[in-house]
C-alpha cells in the first residue's frame, strides 16, 4: 500500500494546471489568462526568483493581475513572498525590510522610485522602461531558465505579511503552505464552490483578503477577476459584466455601494465582509437590497477566516460573525480557562490556519497560550457556537479594513508641544466600522492635532474625531480611564 502524501508536493498552479489547463484563471488589465497561460507567468516569475538565489522575495506591488504569477512563483521557486504595503512611507518600510532581510524586491512602475530608496537588495521592476539600477523583470525571466518545481512541505513558510501601522514596530506574520491550503479548503466548507466561480479582487493584495482569492482559485480551479482599486462607480459594472459570484469587501466599501444605489445581479453568491464589524444596520441593509452579506470573522495570524456567518444566519442572529470554519477551533477564555456559552472573554483560536509564529521569537511566545493563539479580541459564544465579537483585549483600532495602535497614535500627539496628555480610542461608526477618536489635554485646538497628525501618520490612522479637554478622566489608580474617554468623545 502507498504511503500517505501530504498534500500539495508542488505549487498550486503546477497541480492546477495537470487536471484543467484551459479553465480561465485570472481576469483584469483587459486580458484573460488560462491555467495554462498562467503556468507560463508563474515560470517567468519563478525564473527571476532563480536568477537572484532568492529565499526572501519582497514586493512593493498593487493589486494587480501580476501577483497571482508573483505568489505562485515564488512557491515553485521554493521562496517565500513578502507583500508590502504600497502605501507606508519610506521609513517604515525600511522598518519592515530590516525584519524581513529579503533577496530580492520586486516593484512596479508606481513604486520604483521608493523600491530603490528603500531597498537592502536587488530590485526588479514589473514594468518595462526602469533604467538605471532597476532591473526589468522580463529581461531577467529571458535569461534565466525556470527552475523544476520545488517539492513543498506543509511546514514551509509560504508568507510574510506584516500587521503594524506605520507607527509601531513592524509585526511580521508567517504563514505556512498548510495555513493557506487549509484556510482555502475551509472556505469552501462554508461558502461552496462552483464551477462558474468568479472572485473580485479589489482589496489591496498587501493584505491577507486580497491574496486570499488567488489561493482559493487555484486551489478550487476557479477565476478571478481582478481590479486595481476600489471605484465606487466602476465596481457594479464589473459585478455585473464579469458574472461575479463572490467579492471580498470591508464595511466601508459596502456602505458606499449601498449608499450609491447597487442592486446586485442574480450570479452573486456571497459578499464576504470583514476588516472590521458589520453593524446590524448595514446587514438589515442588504437584507433590504438583496445582497447576499457573509459577515466574517479573520485575521492575517489565521490565513483570513475564522468564522463566517451565511445571510440567512446573518439576518437571524443579528451581530453574529456565525460559527467558526471547519478544523477551527475558538475558545472564550477568561482568567486563563474557557467559559461557558454567553459569557465573555478573548477569542483563543486553534488548528491548522494558524500562524506558526512572527519572525520575532519573543511576540510569537507572548501571542500563544496553553489554548491556542490569543487574538486580543473579546466576544462571546451562543449554545450553538456562533460568535459575536464585542471589542478588544488592547486598544489596536480597526477602521476601514486597516489596524491602528491608539497608543502609538496617542503618542504622536502627545509629541506636538503644545499637547500635554492625549487619550485614543474606538468609537462604533456606521462606515468605518471604528472610527479614531482622541482626547486631548491642551493648549491647542482641533485643527492643529489634526495637521500634526497628518504629518506624521497614514491616513487611516488620522483621528477622526478630536476633542480638547481640561483633562483626562481617570480611574482610583490613576490610569486613563478609556470607558469614561469614550463616554465623553461619544457625547
Amino acid at each position: 500500500m502507498p504511503e500517505p502524501v501530504d498534500w500539495p508536493t508542488r505549487d498550486l498552479v503546477t497541480h492546477r494546471v495537470e487536471s484543467t489547463p484551459e479553465r480561465t484563471a485570472v481576469v483584469g488589465e483587459d486580458r484573460e489568462l488560462t491555467y495554462r497561460e498562467l503556468d507560463a507567468a508563474v515560470d517567468d516569475a519563478a525564473a527571476v526568483v532563480e536568477a537572484f538565489s532568492a529565499d526572501r522575495v519582497a514586493t512593493l506591488v498593487d493589486t494587480r493581475v501580476a501577483v497571482g504569477s508573483l505568489l505562485f512563483g515564488a512557491m515553485r521557486a521554493g521562496a517565500t513572498l513578502a507583500p508590502l504595503n504600497v502605501e507606508l512611507a519610506a521609513e517604515a518600510l525600511e522598518s519592515n525590510l530590516e525584519a524581513l532581510d529579503p533577496d530580492l524586491l520586486v516593484c512596479e512602475r508606481e513604486t520604483r522610485s521608493l523600491a530603490a530608496e528603500v531597498a537592502p537588495c536587488p530590485v526588479v521592476s514589473l514594468d518595462g522602461g526602469a533604467g538605471g539600477e532597476v532591473a526589468t523583470f522580463d529581461d531577467v525571466a529571458a535569461e534565466t531558465a525556470p527552475p523544476a518545481a520545488a517539492e513543498l512541505a506543509l511546514e514551509d513558510t509560504q508568507l510574510v505579511l506584516f500587521t503594524s501601522g506605520t507607527t509601531s514596530e513592524p509585526k511580521g506574520v508567517r504563514l505556512t503552505v498548510g495555513n493557506l491550503v487549509a484556510s482555502a479548503t475551509a472556505s469552501a466548507f462554508r461558502l461552496g464552490v462552483a464551477a462558474d466561480d468568479r472572485w473580485l479582487v479589489c482589496l489591496p493584495t498587501y493584505h491577507m483578503g486580497g491574496l486570499a482569492p488567488f489561493v482559493r482559485s487555484a486551489l478550487y480551479g476557479t477565476t478571478v477577476v481582478v481590479q486595481r482599486e476600489f471605484d465606487v462607480e466602476r465596481i457594479p459594472e464589473v459585478l455585473a459584466a464579469e458574472r461575479v459570484t463572490g467579492v471580498s469587501l470591508v464595511p466601508t466599501m459596502l456602505t458606499r455601494l449601498l449608499d450609491e444605489g447597487w442592486t446586485p445581479h442574480d450570479a452573486l453568491r456571497f459578499v464576504l465582509l470583514g476588516g472590521g464589524p458589520a453593524s446590524e444596520p448595514l446587514v438589515e441593509r442588504c437584507r433590504e437590497r438583496g445582497v447576499p452579506v457573509c459577515p466574517t470573522y479573520g485575521m492575517t495570524e489565521t490565513s483570513s477566516q475564522i468564522a463566517t456567518a451565511r445571510p440567512e444566519t446573518a439576518a437571524a442572529y443579528p451581530g453574529t460573525v456565525g460559527q467558526p470554519l471547519v478544523f477551527t477551533e475558538v475558545r472564550v477564555v477568561a482568567d486563563g480557562s474557557p467559559v461557558d456559552p454567553g459569557e465573555r472573554g478573548e477569542l483563543v483560536v486553534s488548528g491548522p490556519t494558524v500562524t506558526p509564529g512572527y519572525l520575532d521569537d519573543a511576540r510569537t511566545e507572548a501571542a500563544f497560550g496553553p489554548h491556542g493563539f490569543h487574538t486580543g479580541d473579546l466576544g462571546y459564544r451562543d449554545a450553538d457556537g456562533r460568535l459575536w465579537v464585542v471589542g478588544r483585549v488592547d486598544d489596536r483600532v480597526v477602521t476601514g479594513g486597516e489596524n491602528v495602535d491608539a497608543g502609538d497614535v496617542a503618542g504622536v500627539i502627545r509629541e506636538h508641544p503644545a499637547v500635554s496628555a492625549a487619550a485614543v480610542v474606538g468609537l462604533p461608526d456606521p462606515e468605518w466600522g471604528q472610527r479614531v477618536a482622541a482626547l486631548v489635554v491642551g493648549d491647542v485646538d482641533e485643527a492643529t492635532v489634526l495637521e500634526h497628525c497628518r504629518d506624521r501618520l497614514a491616513s487611516y490612522e488620522v483621528p477622526k474625531t478630536v476633542r480638547v479637554v481640561d483633562s483626562l478622566p481617570r480611574t482610583p489608580s490613576g490610569t486613563v480611564d478609556r470607558a469614561a474617554v469614550r463616554d465623553l468623545l461619544e457625547a
